[in-house]
């Protein structure tokens, strides 16, 4: 019934809706259809109907339904920054598979943390600072965090650490012949931040803070950030994540339009900056260049995430743990000697 029901919602036949909820034909819809069914199917807090099949052939089923939460600890919301709204899909998907109810979704200003004491389980995406943290702790001990930036085994958690991240961007930029390297993106206790600056230093090349822009990492203050750093002689940007490096690619792409316009070779040659950041979100394969970046892995980190979280809730480890993925340099176009 509940097939047929977000069948009607989302106007495809039961079939489609049952072989993208249970995956068994990966290519059977397109990315936009399945985001539609998955979104149909939370709303009527569908759950996969692995039990009801084993009531159906005579056989108890023990699998429990848990309860999970998911907290967006470091932006208001998912539209602000593609890379969480994607590792949140892949969360959101495994949460089905394994018969889990998404408990709630909130960032942290809006968390009603009294209702967590009603979750099984809580998830984080992002930075959390220690106080939200001990807040959450007094009514769940069942936590993972999922981010770029380790913390001192506080809770569990599923990483692909910033600074590594970092560090091979720079040095794939001072391959390429790059030294005057900027940087956009947040500069507070962040670990892509501190990547740019040791790998500079480590190359005896100085800190020009210049060429250094603190933003929120959001398209529009990339672009406005870009549009600053072309008053300097800098011939890269290292952008903290792929939201920020479209903000600046447009930037990059307004300047040279307007050059080719007023025929203005000096502007012209200004606006042939590399750009690379993290993340490869999906609107990085298809930006004008397509966009250089350190690949984060956010489907196996959105899995991992659940499956260590049920772990914990079915009382399997008692320890901190961390799972750190690797990354990885994805080339296309918008990388080039200076």
């Amino acid at each position: 019934m509940s097939l047929k029901k977000i069948a009607e919602i989302v106007g495809v036949s039961p079939s489609t809706v049952s072989r993208v909820l249970n995956s068994t034909v990966p290519t059977c819809a397109s990315p936009e259809l399945k985001e539609k069914i998955w979104q149909a199917a939370h709303s009527i807090n569908y759950i996969p109907n692995a039990n009801a099949r084993n009531l159906k052939i005579g056989r108890q089923s023990d699998n429990q339904i848990y309860k999970i939460a998911v907290i967006l600890s470091r932006f208001h919301s998912l539209d602000t920054d593609p890379f969480f709204y994607e590792l949140f899909q892949s969360i959101e998907e495994t949460l089905f598979s394994h018969s889990c109810i998404l408990h709630s979704f909130s960032n942290s200003e809006q968390a009603n943390l009294s209702s967590l004491s009603t979750a099984d389980g809580v998830i984080i995406l992002g930075r959390c600072s220690d106080d939200f943290l001990n807040k959450i702790k007094k009514y769940t001990r069942n936590i993972i965090g999922v981010d770029r930036n380790p913390t001192d085994y506080k809770m569990d958690e599923i990483i692909c650490n910033g600074k590594t991240a970092a560090i091979k961007a720079m040095e794939y930029l001072l391959a390429l012949g790059h030294q005057k390297i900027g940087y956009i993106g947040d500069c507070s206790s962040e670990s892509r931040y501190v990547g740019y600056c040791e790998t500079l230093i480590g190359r005896n090349i100085p800190l020009n803070y210049h060429y250094i822009r603190s933003t929120d990492q959001t398209f529009d203050s990339g672009f406005l950030a870009m549009h600053a750093l072309l008053q300097q002689d800098i011939t890269a940007v290292f952008c903290a994540n792929d939201i920020t490096a479209l903000g600046a690619l447009k930037a990059l792409s307004k300047v040279y339009s307007m050059a080719n316009t007023k025929r203005n070779a000096s502007t012209a040659k200004s606006s042939r900056v590399s750009v690379i950041s993290i993340d490869n979100i999906a609107l990085s394969q298809t930006s004008s260049p397509l966009l250089t970046t350190v690949n984060i892995p956010k489907e196996d980190m959105g899995r991992m995430a659940v499956t260590i979280l049920l772990d914990r809730i079915m009382h399997r480890h008692s320890e901190c743990l961390r799972v750190e993925f690797p990354c990885k340099i994805i080339e296309r176009d918008s990388c080039f000697s200076p």
